[in-house]
């Protein structure tokens, strides 16, 4: 059973192109392909205050929607309670005090293409300050009425850093030029981000030195020829798709490990020395052919690495389920189009240790009744978050947020769906903090997702697995 439900909402309507132009830059293509006029047309509408319906199922209520129009990508604080969104246009503070309505604290313009991962990081210095800061990843361009002496017309490779410790005033802090693609950039640890990675590009990913947050600087991986080396990792590998090889999210689930995802699969990397990561292991061969890579490895998440087990069967709570999103966003058969995954470590001393168990199509998790449709522009899977109670929320573009339950990582299942009729890039499930504002590994019932539409939408999930359930199946 499904409920629909509408909203009409009537946001002062922003003029994101005509200040792209005012500062310099074109209009950025909207999202990875597709038809960008049916994607303009439906902004425009939700903008003038069309009514929107949210189709979910009977588990999922929607409590509410921010329409902060072109949103891409958002991430919370560990240290007090906000959520920051990055939009083509803006970063955009998030008060979440009561997580069911969040209320904009704090707004500066960031004209830019396109911050797929925003990235929080924070340090605390010797005398206890607390600094908080968003990473952007500038992929073609970047400009600020906050930093004007500094255009990105077009060079890409930038990293960008933009200070949030005061939460009404987020506003650039530094930036640094980087050898290498930075469509993502990810602190290697949030709590301390000293060091951050790059998405990688031509065989090649950036490391960068953040101890500085004014100054910071890519790390030359060999001193000994001149000009800055990048580093090396066979999730740059070439495909047929990515002939030079491409990277495309680094990801941190903790116990000093980093996992790299590209055209080349994913390989998982020792970090306990961010300046020196050591290969672990990769993916199969399974990861280069049809259809556990038709095209790109996304982003990846091991849960419960820390007791990680090899040599054991596959389960949560042996630590050894890999999940992953291979994006296929060209592809518009929806049985097709780019599937998420589970996968399973055997263990992390060998080569190719990675091998695949299941993987989900949209078209596996509903038809038109759940708003599914055979074909579509977008119907790959995209970014996701892992919630404790061994459920997924998968977003899944022109498909919404799909709840997936990986309890069982050799048959993932539905368990059920938001949909909002827009352009759904991101979802989050929200952390939950204790009486210090600290954010816990441990996730509420709520869940977020940024929509390049409809802006940021708030819903809860009910009946959700109890967490030692989940451990145990």
């Amino acid at each position: 059973m499904s409920r629909v439900s509408s909203r009409l909402t009537r946001p002062a309507a922003v003029g994101a192109a005509t200040t792209l132009l005012a500062l310099g830059l074109s209009a950025p293509a909207v999202g990875h392909g597709g038809d960008q006029h049916e994607g303009l047309e439906k902004r425009q509408e939700f903008l003038a205050g069309a009514p929107t319906p949210v189709l979910t199922s009977d588990n999922v209520e929607h409590l509410g929607n921010v329409p902060d129009a072109l949103a891409i990508s958002g991430d919370f604080s560990l240290s007090t309670r906000n959520f920051y969104a990055s939009t083509l246009k803006s970063i955009t503070v998030y008060d979440i005090s009561d997580p069911a309505e969040p209320r904009i604290t704090g707004v500066t313009d960031n004209f830019t293409f396109e911050n797929e991962a925003m990235n929080y990081g924070e340090q605390t210095t010797r005398r206890g300050a607390l600094r908080q800061f968003v990473l952007v990843g500038v992929d073609l361009h970047q400009a600020s009425t906050d930093d004007p002496q500094h255009v990105n017309a077009g060079d890409g490779k930038e990293i960008v850093l933009v200070d949030v410790t005061d939460p009404t005033n987020p506003h650039i802090r530094s930036r640094a030029p980087a050898t290498t693609s930075t469509h993502t950039v990810a602190c290697v640890r949030k709590s301390q981000c000293r060091y951050a990675y790059t998405a990688g590009s031509r065989g090649t990913y950036s490391i960068f030195d953040l101890r500085d947050w004014n100054n910071p600087k890519e790390v030359d991986s060999d001193r000994n020829e001149p000009g800055v080396q990048g580093f090396t990792s066979p999730a740059l590998d070439p495909n047929e798709v990515f002939s030079r090889g491409a990277g495309h999210k680094w990801n941190f689930p903790g116990d000093g490990l980093g996992y790299h995802t590209g055209s080349g699969g994913t390989a998982i990397f020792d970090v306990r020395q961010p300046r020196r990561p050591q290969l672990l292991t990769t993916t199969t061969d399974a990861a280069l052919k049809g259809p556990w890579d038709n095209f790109i490895h996304h982003n990846s998440w091991q849960p419960n690495v820390s007791h990680f087990r090899p040599g054991t069967a596959p389960e949560l709570s042996n630590g050894n389920v890999l999940l992953v999103t291979e994006e296929d966003y060209e592809q518009t058969d929806c049985s097709q189009a780019g599937s998420f995954q589970t996968w399973k470590v055997a263990n992390l001393d060998g080569p190719k240790t990675i091998r695949p168990l299941d993987r989900v199509e949209l078209s596996d998790l509903g038809g038109p009744a759940e708003g599914v449709t055979p074909q579509g522009g977008f119907c790959s899977a995209h970014w996701f978050d892992y919630h404790p109670a061994g459920i997924v929320a998968v977003a899944y573009y022109n498909g919404g947020v799909r709840l997936v339950d990986v309890r069982d990582p050799r048959n993932i299942t539905s368990f059920g769906f938001a949909q909002g009729f827009g352009e759904t890039w991101d979802s989050y499930w929200v952390p939950r903090y204790n009486r210090r504002d600290h954010a816990m590994r441990a996730k509420t019932k709520l869940l977020y997702s940024v929509d390049l539409v409809r802006g940021l939408d708030v819903y809860r999930v009910n009946d959700l697995p109890t967490t030692r359930a989940a451990s145990r199946r």
